[in-house]
C-alpha cells in the first residue's frame, strides 16, 4: 500500500479521494446467478474510494438481471442481445463504461476487500503498465494456486502457456514462494484491471476468439506497443474456475486449439512464424494421439475442426498481421522463456516454474 508523505505516490493513497482514479469493475455474466449470488455482494465491499460496479449480461436466459436488479440496485446493468462469448461481450459492453481502469472479473471469484488497492497503486505508479492481475489461489482449497492464473503468465519458445505455480497440470501450493511484483507475458482475464486507453488504443479483444486466450493476445499486443504486463503480488483472490465451461469439454479444447493458433500466427513476428508454425502443428497431433490413446475420440474431432478453421482464417489473420507492430526479438518480451517448456517437464522433469532457469 501507498504511505503518507512518500512523494512517489499519489494524493488519495494518503486520504484524498476525490483524486482517485475510476475504476469499473465489469463482470460479464451468461447464466450465472448461482455465482452472482455467491460473490456479487463481496464484489461491493471492496475498499477502494472511486469505484462502480457493472453487470454486463451476454443474453442469459435466467433470472441474472433481474436478480441482480432487485437484489443491487447500484450495479449499473449492461446487455447485449445474444451472447457474444468473452471476447466480443466485454468490447461491446467496455464500449459504454466510462472509467480510468477497468477491472474484468469473473462472476466465480470470490474477492477479499483489499484486493484492489494494491493493483491500482502498482498501475499508478508506472504509467508503462497496461494490465495487472492478482495471485489467483483455489477457492475451493486455499493451499494451492488456481489454474487459470496463478501467479501470472508466461510463453515458452513455441508458444505454449504456463504460469508461475502452474506448469501443465502440476499445481504448485501457496507457500509464498511468488510474493514479489514483477513483469509477466499475460495476465488471467479472471481479474484483470487493464488501463482505458491502452486497451482501446490496441483495438479492445478480438472477437473472432469467442472465448479463452483472448486476454494473452490482448496481452502480446500491448507489449508489442511498449506497454508492460504485471502481477501483483500484494493482490490475492480467489477463484472457483472452470465457471464457464467443464474442465473437460471438447467445445474448450477447440477453442483452446483454435485460438492457440490464432494467437501465434497474429503475433509472432515473421521469422518465427515460419519457423515454428509447422512444428506447433506436428505437435497439436501428438496431443491428438493423447486423446487417442485415452479415447477421447470427441477431443480429436475438436483438434482436427481446431486445425480446419484455423486454416480457413488466415487470409483474415493476414490482414490483422499488418496492424499490429512485431517486435522482431521476442527475448526483449517480458515473461517470455526461450526454452521448450515441453522439454523441460515431460523429459527434465521439472514440473515447477521454480526448477525453470
Amino acid at each position: 500500500m501507498g504511505k503518507c508523505g512518500n512523494p512517489v505516490e499519489t494524493a488519495y493513497f494518503c486520504g484524498m479521494t476525490e483524486s482517485a482514479p475510476l475504476v469499473a469493475v465489469v463482470l460479464l455474466n451468461w447464466n450465472g446467478q448461482h455465482w452472482l449470488e455467491r460473490f456479487l455482494e463481496g464484489v461491493l465491499k471492496t475498499e477502494y474510494p472511486n469505484l462502480k460496479v457493472v453487470l454486463g449480461d451476454n443474453a442469459s436466459s435466467d433470472q441474472s438481471v433481474d436478480w441482480t436488479r432487485t437484489h443491487f440496485p447500484q450495479v449499473e446493468v449492461i446487455q447485449n442481445d445474444k451472447n457474444y462469448g468473452f471476447a466480443g461481450g466485454y468490447n461491446r459492453i467496455l464500449e459504454h463504461v466510462k472509467a480510468d481502469y477497468y477491472v474484468l472479473l469473473n462472476t466465480d471469484v470470490e474477492l477479499p476487500q483489499n484486493w484492489l488497492m494494491p493493483m491500482v497503486e502498482l498501475a499508478e505508479n508506472n504509467p508503462r503498465i497496461a494490465a495487472v492481475q492478482p495471485r489467483f489461489v483455489l477457492q475451493t482449497d486455499r493451499q494451492y494456486l488456481e489454474y487459470s492464473g496463478a501467479a501470472g503468465g508466461f510463453m515458452d519458445s513455441m508458444g505454449y502457456m504456463f504460469c508461475q505455480g502452474r506448469v501443465f497440470d502440476s499445481i504448485e501450493k501457496n507457500e509464498g514462494q511468488y510474493n514479489t511484483s514483477k513483469p509477466i507475458f499475460w495476465a488471467c482475464g479472471a481479474c484483470l484491471l487493464v488501463r482505458t486507453n491502452a486497451f482501446w488504443q490496441v483495438h479492445g479483444f478480438d472477437d473472432d476468439f469467442f472465448a479463452h486466450q483472448e486476454e494473452i493476445d490482448l496481452c502480446w499486443r500491448l507489449q508489442n506497443s511498449g506497454y508492460e504486463i504485471y502481477y501483483c503480488a500484494e493482490a490475492e483472490v480467489f477463484h472457483v474456475g472452470g465457471g464457464m465451461l467443464p474442465p473437460s469439454s471438447p467445445f474448450k479444447t477447440y477453442l483452446n486449439f483454435r485460438n492457440s493458433l490464432y494467437l501465434l500466427f497474429k503475433n509472432w513476428p515473421l521469422k518465427t512464424l515460419l519457423s515454428r508454425l509447422l512444428p506447433r502443428l506436428l505437435l497439436d497431433g501428438v496431443a491428438g494421439l493423447k486423446f487417442l490413446k485415452d479415447g477421447k475420440y470427441k477431443e480429436i474431432w475438436a483438434i482436427v475442426k481446431a486445425h480446419w478453421h484455423f486454416f480457413a482464417k488466415i487470409p483474415q489473420l493476414l490482414r490483422k498481421r499488418r496492424y499490429i507492430h512485431h517486435v522482431e526479438d521476442m527475448q526483449k518480451l517480458q515473461g517470455y522463456y526461450p526454452k521448450s517448456i515441453l522439454w523441460q517437464y515431460f523429459v527434465r522433469g521439472k514440473k515447477r516454474f521454480t526448477d525453470l532457469n
